[in-house]
């Protein structure tokens, strides 16, 4: 997917700047890649958002319109504030539409799978995959077939399948997803009552006080008083 955004040069460097840039409701940021020098620039927080949620995600292309300069670029960093965020900079590479980049794509899986019918559970390792491709040939997506996945099976990067012109970068062997048992959960092993100081001789049948407590028989001094 290939988007347009428009940029202005950014003179000023610094927090100051780039903290009134974002009050004015710009995002700061830097344009950079092989061919030419870093250009600082800045652009529309709300546009920026847009661009950056669209189906294709982080390996969409941006056609940035910076003073009439018309650059081909995609985001590669995008900074947020980690409690409102909001957008506080972001990073633009440089592409060149006739050479492969490398770019992660997300793996999207599909189908039911036959073990997670009889009752076992998903386990997802993998959830992008790393892969070379000219820029305006890159996927949204790589589907990945789990229908005949029983339980203790598993899928691996070698199983899946990419459209024509993707090489892909990650291991083959690497686990994509599985399918495993449903865990057991074992219950505690109930504990045994204990017995209070003091309640033995309650329980106990015939057991006679000891001396000294409630119940024992008058001492002889007591008796010859009476």
């Amino acid at each position: 997917m290939e988007v347009k955004l428009q940029a202005e040069k950014r003179d000023e460097k610094g927090k100051g700047p780039a903290r009134r840039a974002r009050v004015a409701g710009k995002v700061p940021g830097v344009v950079y890649g092989p061919g030419a020098e870093p250009t600082n620039v800045m652009v529309d927080s709300t546009d920026l958002l847009h661009v950056l949620q669209t189906d294709a995600g982080m390996n969409v292309l941006v056609d940035l319109k910076v003073d009439g300069d018309e650059i081909l670029t995609m985001p590669r960093e995008v900074q947020r504030d980690i409690i409102k965020g909001t957008l506080l900079h972001v990073d633009f590479i440089r592409i060149d539409r006739s050479k492969p980049i490398q770019v992660n794509i997300p793996i999207h899986l599909t189908g039911e799978s036959v073990g997670v019918k009889e009752g076992g559970v998903i386990e997802h390792h993998l959830w992008e995959l790393a892969v070379e491709v000219l820029p305006l040939e890159v996927p949204e997506s790589i589907e990945a077939d789990i229908t005949a996945l029983n339980v203790n099976d598993s899928l691996h990067v070698s199983d899946l399948s990419v459209p024509e012109g993707v090489t892909i970068l990650a291991e083959t062997e690497e686990t994509v997803v599985s399918v495993v048992p449903p865990p057991v959960i074992e219950l505690p092993e109930p504990e045994e009552e204990e017995v209070l100081e003091g309640e033995e001789a309650e329980l106990a049948e015939g057991e006679e006080a000891p001396e000294g407590e409630e119940g024992e028989a008058p001492s002889e001094e007591g008796a010859e008083e009476e």
